[in-house]
C-alpha cells in the first residue's frame, strides 16, 4: 500500500506485490504443459538404476601393483592405500594414484632433445673445485617415490627442486676435492657423497622421495682450456708413467743386489770359518807332534829332516862326486845360471 498525502484513506496496490502475483500466475498456467513433458515412471526407474551405478562407480577404486593411492577429501590428503580395490566417498573423495616404483630421472648439467642429443647447459654444469679450477661436470638424478603424500603436497614442481638441490649438492661436493680426483679415482665417492648429501637435503623438504643414484656422465674442462688441460694431463701421465718404470726397476736391482751382497758376506763367513777351522786343525795336529817330538827327539828330528830333504831335492839340480875324486877336481859354482832363481828366493823372503 502506498500513502498518498492528498487522500491518506485511500487504499493502492503495491506494485511489487503485482509483479509477484503476476508471476504467480504464469507460473501456475506453465505447470500443465510441464507435466506433459515430465518422463514416464519406467523411464524414471531406469534413470535411478543408472544413477545408483554411477554413484556406486565413483565409491570404488583400485590401486595397481606399482601405485599407492592417496585419498583427498575436499583438497585435503585423509590416507594412504595399497594396491588392491578401495572405496571412497562419491563426489566427496578422489585420489591420486603415483607410481611408487617407477624410476625417475633428471638431468642435471645438460639436456637430452628428442633426437637423442645432448646439449651442455653451462650455468648448471660449471662448478669449481677446491684447488681454484674449473669442471664441466654432468650428471643423472635417478630416484623413487618414498611417501606419495609428501611427494604431491609438500613441495611445488618436485623435479625442479630436486634438480637444483642436486645441483647444490654437487657444487658443495666438488668443492671440496681436488681436480684431479674429480677426474681420475675419485668419482665414485663424489656420486656417493652427493647422494647422501641431497638425500639429507630432501628429506629436510619432506620430499618423500628416495635417491636411487648419482651417476656423472661427463667430467671434464671447459671448451676454452680443454687443449691445455690435455697437455697437462698427458704431463702427468708421463711423469707417472717414469715414476712407475723407475720403481719397477728399483724393485727389480734392490733385491738382485741384496741378495749378491748376502751372497757374498755369506761365502766370505765360510771362508773365515774354514780358515779358522783349518787353522784350529793345524794347531792341534802341531800340538799333537810336538808331544811325540818330546818323547823321542832324536827320531822325530831325523824324521822331519828326511822328510823335508825329500820334498826339497827333487826340485834341484845336483851333482853326485865321490870324495875322493872332488879332492881333485876345482869346485866352479856357476852363479849367473842362478841368479834368477836367487832373486826370487830373496823377493819370496821380503817383508
Amino acid at each position: 500500500m502506498v500513502w498518498d498525502p492528498k487522500d491518506p484513506w485511500s487504499k493502492k496496490s503495491d506494485p511489487l506485490e503485482d509483479a509477484l502475483r503476476q508471476a504467480q500466475s504464469q507460473f501456475k498456467n506453465l505447470m500443465p504443459s510441464l507435466k506433459g513433458l515430465m518422463p514416464s515412471s519406467g523411464f524414471r526407474n531406469i534413470a535411478l538404476a543408472g544413477l545408483l551405478v554411477f554413484i556406486a562407480w565413483q565409491s570404488v577404486f583400485i590401486v595397481a601393483p606399482d601405485e599407492e593411492g592417496v585419498v583427498k577429501r575436499f583438497g585435503a590428503p585423509v590416507r594412504t592405500v595399497g594396491p588392491g580395490p578401495h572405496g571412497k566417498i562419491p563426489f566427496v573423495e578422489t585420489v591420486l594414484q603415483p607410481k611408487i616404483q617407477k624410476l625417475h630421472r633428471i638431468e642435471v648439467g645438460f639436456r637430452t632433445d628428442r633426437q637423442g642429443r645432448q646439449q651442455m647447459l653451462a650455468q648448471e654444469a660449471l662448478m669449481l673445485t677446491g684447488d681454484m679450477n674449473i669442471l664441466a661436470i654432468q650428471f643423472i638424478v635417478q630416484y623413487k617415490i618414498k611417501e606419495s603424500a609428501n611427494y604431491l603436497f609438500n613441495v611445488a614442481q618436485i623435479d625442479e627442486t630436486i634438480g637444483k638441490a642436486a645441483e647444490a649438492s654437487m657444487r658443495e661436493v666438488v668443492g671440496k676435492g681436488k681436480i684431479d680426483e674429480a677426474l681420475t679415482t675419485g668419482k665414485a665417492q663424489i656420486q656417493q657423497d652427493t647422494q647422501l648429501l641431497l638425500q639429507a637435503l630432501l628429506d629436510q623438504y619432506q620430499g618423500g622421495v628416495q635417491i636411487a643414484a648419482i651417476q656423472l656422465q661427463d667430467v671434464s674442462p671447459p671448451e676454452a682450456v680443454a687443449a691445455a688441460f690435455k697437455d697437462v694431463t698427458i704431463a702427468k701421465e708421463d711423469r707417472e708413467k717414469l715414476i712407475n718404470q723407475s720403481q719397477s726397476y728399483r724393485n727389480d736391482i734392490l733385491p738382485r743386489a741384496q741378495g749378491e751382497a748376502a751372497q757374498v758376506v755369506n761365502q766370505a763367513k765360510g771362508n773365515a770359518q774354514a780358515r779358522v777351522d783349518r787353522a784350529h786343525g793345524e794347531a792341534n795336529r802341531f800340538s799333537v807332534t810336538l808331544k811325540e817330538y818330546n818323547q823321542a827327539k832324536d827320531i822325530i828330528s831325523k824324521r822331519i829332516y828326511i822328510e823335508t830333504m825329500e820334498e826339497i831335492l827333487p826340485n834341484v839340480e845336483k851333482i853326485i862326486i865321490d870324495g875322493k875324486a872332488a879332492d881333485r877336481i876345482l869346485p866352479y859354482l856357476p852363479l849367473e845360471r842362478h841368479k834368477p832363481l836367487i832373486s826370487s828366493t830373496t823377493e819370496d823372503h821380503k817383508p
